[in-house]
């Protein structure tokens, strides 16, 4: 039919930006861009990763595999993972502590790491060493605890003990030590009040001096770390004296954080003149006579009879009793008793030492 002109619809046109730029052109070139960087920074996540692991296994390898000498390390018990890392690395058996820690995670063995003598080489990577600790020592060893407050006698047994025959521990304590721990000691003194407590293992074949000498060290560490012979002269002391007067001190507190106030009374005491009346001395007096303690047992270690220090120290100080006779607590007390309860009562008067005594130490002070 005239004038019916069939005409096909307009098809839909791409929008155009002002600079002339299609829309769906500038959001592919976007989409790309965003995949370019991310595709990029995969890579160089993976590089520094590569890196990372690269550094990682080569921190793993043996310090240096020509070195084939064995290195006796002594992992002591109580160190963890990070301790014994530390430990190694400065033996210098392992390349890195932190390799190495990272590899007792990863391989879930920080936990059966164990304590112990063994022997190691350069040679050998982080993970044959790891293997070693996780197994056990690899060097037949033997332990030996001397605990603070024994007597000379208590250490004797205690290195009997561990396999020592009595001859050996005699002539062990009968030697002559160059060791500056002994620097003001009478040359008639024996080793009574020096043997610091400790546990140390030890490999077989070790001399009972190679281990009186290690214990040694440790005293002697105690000693210098806290400045002890020029605070010990500050209270009038030499190190022989306040050693001497830690040890009665060791013996006579019964709870814990009394030390310091017991050596208030002692030193009070000395000052005064008036004998330490330390049970503990007598006690030590006879045991080591073999005989029956008494107050009036006849003996210059005798504090209930004789004025002043004992001759020489009546057992091994522990640290804190070490360091309560170089900071003696404040305070005027004249007598203290140590009850039946484990507590100590201090007092200023004799008097009140007394009633003390009477309420409080009635077992205890039953037993002289």
């Amino acid at each position: 039919m005239e004038g019916n002109t069939n005409k096909s619809p307009t098809a839909p046109q791409p929008i155009t930006h002002d600079d002339g730029t299609l829309g769906q052109t500038k959001r592919k070139g976007r989409r790309r861009a965003w995949v370019s960087i991310v595709l990029g920074s995969i890579g160089v996540l993976l590089g520094v990763i590569s890196i990372l692991l690269g550094m990682y296994n080569q921190a793993l390898l043996p310090v240096d595999t020509k070195d084939t000498t064995e290195r006796t390390v002594e992992i002591v018990s109580g160190s963890t993972p990070s301790d014994i890392g530390k430990q190694l690395k400065g033996e210098d058996v392992i390349r890195s502590e932190i390799a190495f820690g990272i590899y007792t995670r990863v391989q879930g063995v920080q936990n059966t790491l164990q304590a112990g003598t063994y022997q190691f080489k350069k040679s050998q990577s982080t993970q044959e060493i790891v293997a070693a600790l996780a197994k056990g020592p690899t060097v037949d060893e033997f332990e030996v605890t001397f605990l603070p407050g024994a007597t000379l006698q208590d250490h004797r047994k205690a290195l009997v003990t561990a396999g020592f025959s009595e001859t050996e521990v005699d002539a062990a304590f009968a030697a002559r030590y160059d060791h500056p721990l002994f620097a003001g000691r009478p040359a008639s003194a024996d080793l009574e009040g020096y043997i610091y407590g400790e546990t140390h293992r030890f490999t077989h074949g070790t001399t009972v001096e190679q281990v009186l000498q290690r214990y040694f060290d440790d005293y002697y560490t105690i000693i210098t770390e806290n400045h002890l012979v020029e605070r010990y002269k500050a209270q009038g002391l030499s190190l022989y004296q306040g050693i001497t007067l830690a040890s009665i001190v060791q013996k006579e507190v019964s709870g814990e954080g009394d030390s310091r106030q017991v050596a208030q009374v002692f030193y009070k005491r000395l000052a005064e003149n008036i004998p330490l009346g330390a049970d503990a001395t007598f006690v030590y007096a006879a045991k080591k006579n073999g005989d029956t303690p008494s107050v009036d047992y006849p003996s210059p270690y005798n504090t209930r009879v004789h004025g002043g220090l004992p001759p020489g120290p009546i057992s091994s100080p522990g640290k804190e009793a070490l360091l309560a006779v170089a900071d003696p607590a404040e305070g005027d007390y004249l007598f203290f008793v140590s009850g039946d309860d484990g507590k100590n009562y201090f007092s200023r008067t004799e008097a009140e030492h007394i009633e003390n005594t009477r309420k409080y130490c009635i077992k205890n002070c039953a037993l002289f």
